[in-house]
């Protein structure tokens, strides 16, 4: 299993068993992380744009929580963007010994995939979307697809509604929060035990 790639996950918001779906995901994910490995979620976007907010509205969730088993960068009041993400990158080598990182990014899609949320193996591509050039980020990453891609993507995001991104980061805040727990409540200690 270790040397294995896991597939993408691709789920509707709307489907019932999308929160199960997703943090079983992530613990196959999780299964690959070396014993102290620290975990660090970098959620990347802006809150000037309806359709860009999907990362720092998960940040922000994901702050509320206080957890000490993840490291969290980029909330609605410091968001990580295109124009930080290269010190916060920097800061995160420097702070962390070979850590875990989860990119969480909005992103747009085809028409049929709006409202999906993806679990990918593999680093996140920041501003594709929008032919920016940014370093790619995390070990994993999620997406929730906002919006269609494919023409006049800044007014695209713009005219994104917020209803959904707000469902999106509610799915991915929980789902991952509940996963990170499980990890470190029924995980850990049996790896511990083993060693």
């Amino acid at each position: 299993m270790l040397g294995q790639e896991i597939s993408c996950l691709k789920v509707p918001h709307t489907e019932p068993g999308i929160h199960s779906a997703i943090i079983h995901r992530l613990l196959l994910h999780f299964a690959k992380l070396s014993p102290g490995q620290e975990i660090v979620v970098v959620c990347i976007g802006t809150d000037r744009s309806t359709g860009d907010c999907l990362g720092p509205l998960v940040g922000t969730s994901l702050s509320k929580f206080a957890s000490p088993h993840f490291h969290l960068f980029g909330t609605l009041e410091e968001p990580v963007h295109a124009m930080n993400l290269n010190d916060t990158l920097e800061l995160i080598n420097q702070k962390f010994r070979n850590p875990f990182i989860i990119g969480i990014d909005a992103c747009l899609g085809q028409t049929s995939s709006v409202g999906s949320i993806q679990v990918v193996q593999g680093p996140l591509r920041p501003g594709a979307g929008v032919n920016k050039q940014l370093p790619p980020v995390g070990d994993i990453h999620l997406t929730g697809i906002v919006n269609v891609g494919g023409f006049m993507e800044y007014f695209v995001l713009q005219n994104t509604r917020l209803s959904l991104v707000m469902r999106l980061s509610e799915i991915i805040s929980s789902s991952l929060y509940t996963a990170i727990k499980e990890w470190n409540r029924e995980f850990i200690p049996f790896i511990r035990r083993e060693q």
